[in-house]
């Protein structure tokens, strides 16, 4: 299982990347394998400020549905549109093409209530 040790991470299986006060998020290579084959991925929330842990969209594989949580509150600045087409990059690739949200943070010391890549691996298992 892949947990890069320069990201961040919830303990609801999302990852954010800092660049330059901006957070980009995903969700982990644990949570998608254990999603299984992602066919869809719906965020409507573009533009929206949402709280830390408030569902920022929906991930829809062949057998499941689970909602994507904020792990830093803020505002969504972007949405990662290449995944209307290809939902599939967040299984072959979720730490790079596979992103899904970009957030200028309200709060970025949130930051420092996510987990490291050490602390992630105890909860990923």
């Amino acid at each position: 299982m892949n947990i890069p040790s320069n990201l961040k991470y919830s303990n609801d299986h999302e990852w954010v990347r800092v660049e330059d006060s901006i957070a980009v998020v995903g969700i982990t290579d644990f949570a998608q394998s254990q999603l299984g084959d992602i066919v869809f991925v719906d965020i409507q929330t573009e533009n929206e400020t949402l709280a830390a842990g408030e569902v920022f969209g929906a991930i829809e594989a062949v057998k499941t549905v689970s909602d994507a949580l904020m792990p830093v509150s803020g505002e969504i600045i972007e949405v990662n549109a290449t995944l209307e087409s290809a939902p599939e990059l967040v299984n072959k690739d979720p730490y790079g093409e596979g992103w899904m949200i970009k957030i200028k943070m309200s709060n970025p010391e949130e930051l420092n209530d996510l987990l490291d890549a050490e602390k992630y691996q105890e909860i990923a298992q």
